[in-house]
């Protein structure tokens, strides 16, 4: 039976074929993001300036991976398969040359000829080897991971290379494209131009600019990056249109703001988008949704109108102001429209400078009205719960300190008596010194335990002290009734 189940494991083992993991070369596509020039930007202006460089970085970390394009591909192709056969074909000049060398060696007769066959069997799988490089191409990936250099992550830009050091600026900071800008003044105005060099090329392959002021810094850099996130994805770019109801609802995409009535479609490299629709007296929304590469994505949001119910503040005999949470909203008597569903925080201060506050969750039907009292008192003193507070942690160190102070005296009064009556019943002496002693012992151990139960006792009392005062004015929480 055994016999069986060993053949039939190993047959199983025969039959399975595991799928060979694929190796591709230049799984990362790194950009490097030089320090724009801002050398006409006047001094008072120049923190703005700074802020557009590190704003593009935040922007760019969004992109994922990037598709190669043909000529592209081509490239990093011929590189790669370049330092495979330079590999290949140094590897097999540095064992041919070992081989001569072995006739200078003086070795004996039978090691030459040990050592003679090795090699050649080395050399043969070198060949075989720079035979397969020449016949198959490496493998490159066709949708590296991008990412930023590590200076930029940390907020690092070097100076942009000069004319003709482009390609060697790339091979220091280990980049295959580095993007080099400028911002200029212009009558109060920002007109910011950039510039894509990329290695595969060897030349500039994209431009843009925009001008804007410095309240549409956000959009004009949300407008100019997305226009530079397609070229840098290499994809088709994809599209989106928001429809909302109502139809005056602010809409933002990435936290950028589009428009107040929904938005024409917008461009966007593919990829997931965070869409932020909100409106007066209505829900915000936000969702995701994913855009593909040449496709227009529609997407709709109906905001769901907020539901009030009214609450009624009495005033009392001096009535009083009305604060929901920091904001003053009146003085009482009034009545508060307040968003059903939510918990809500009021305060109120009299003439008299005292004060109450509840805490209180709104439920019910749209347009109930209900009513809402609460008592107010004098202002506590202040410190009162630091000092309570204080109390306490003495409380509970001294309980430490008794506690640890009467098992000290306690164990060393009974391990005395202990000893003692041990020697009375060897050697029939007692020592009636030692016994004092141990009496005295006794009476402070006997101290010590009590001096830690009223120690217990106190922490016991400052617990509750300190509980009760720090729970003290606080807002009660009440229900709301008709």
């Amino acid at each position: 039976m055994f016999f069986f189940l060993s053949l039939g494991a190993q047959l199983f083992a025969l039959g399975k074929v595991e799928g060979t993991e694929i190796k591709t070369q230049n799984d990362e596509w790194v950009l490097c993001v030089t320090d724009f020039d801002v050398s006409s930007v006047p001094e008072e202006r120049l923190s703005v300036a700074g802020v557009i460089t590190r704003k593009f970085v935040e922007k760019l970390n969004v992109i994922s991976y990037r598709t190669r394009v043909s000529p592209e591909y081509a490239y990093y192709e011929g590189y790669a398969w370049s330092q495979a056969r330079s590999g290949a074909a140094r590897a097999l000049s540095a064992k041919n040359n070992e081989r001569s060398m072995l006739v200078y060696r003086g070795d004996p007769a039978w090691m030459y000829r040990q050592n003679l066959a090795r090699i050649d069997a080395e050399i043969e799988k070198l060949q075989a080897a720079l035979v397969d490089i020449e016949r198959q191409a490496p493998l490159v990936n066709e949708q590296p991971l991008f990412r930023l250099t590590v200076g930029n992550l940390d907020s690092s830009f070097p100076a942009a290379p000069a004319v003709g050091a482009e390609n060697r600026f790339c091979l220091n900071q280990k980049a295959d494209a580095f993007l080099s800008g400028s911002i200029v003044d212009f009558y109060g105005r920002y007109f910011v131009s950039i510039k894509l060099f990329t290695v595969y090329a060897q030349s500039f392959v994209y431009e843009d600019n925009i001008i804007f002021s410095t309240e549409d810094l956000e959009n004009a850099l949300e407008e100019i990056s997305r226009r530079l996130i397609i070229v840098l994805s290499g994809n088709e770019s994809a599209a989106v249109a928001v429809i909302t109801q109502p139809e005056d609802a602010l809409v933002l995409i990435n936290r950028t703001f589009v428009s107040r009535e929904g938005s024409a479609p917008l461009e966007y490299p593919p990829g997931k988008v965070t869409i932020t629709a909100s409106a007066p007296e209505h829900e915000s929304l936000t969702i995701e949704t994913e855009l593909s590469a040449g496709e227009l994505a529609e997407v709709n949001i109906f905001l769901s109108p907020i539901a009030y119910g009214n609450i009624n503040i009495p005033g009392g005999l001096s009535g009083g102001s009305v604060y929901n949470g920091a904001l003053y909203v009146g003085e009482a008597p009034l009545t508060l429209r307040l968003p059903l569903d939510t918990m809500e925080y009021i305060e109120m201060e009299t003439p008299d400078n005292q004060r109450g506050a509840v805490v209180f969750y709104t439920q019910g039907i749209a347009g109930t009205s209900y009513s809402l009292s609460f008592n107010t008192e004098s202002p506590r003193e202040k410190g009162r719960v630091d000092r309570a507070r204080r109390w306490y942690y003495w409380a509970w160190g001294g309980t430490w300190i008794t506690g640890i102070a009467a098992w000290i005296s306690y164990h060393t009064y009974t391990g005395a008596n202990a000893a003692a009556r041990y020697n009375y019943s060897q050697t029939g002496y007692y020592n009636q010194q030692f016994a004092d002693n141990n009496m005295t012992m006794y009476y402070v151990s006997m101290g010590t335990l009590i001096a830690a139960g009223i120690a217990v006792i106190n922490e016991i009392f400052q617990i509750g002290r300190y509980v009760y005062t720090a729970n003290k004015g606080s807002p009660a929480i009440v229900r709301t009734g008709r």
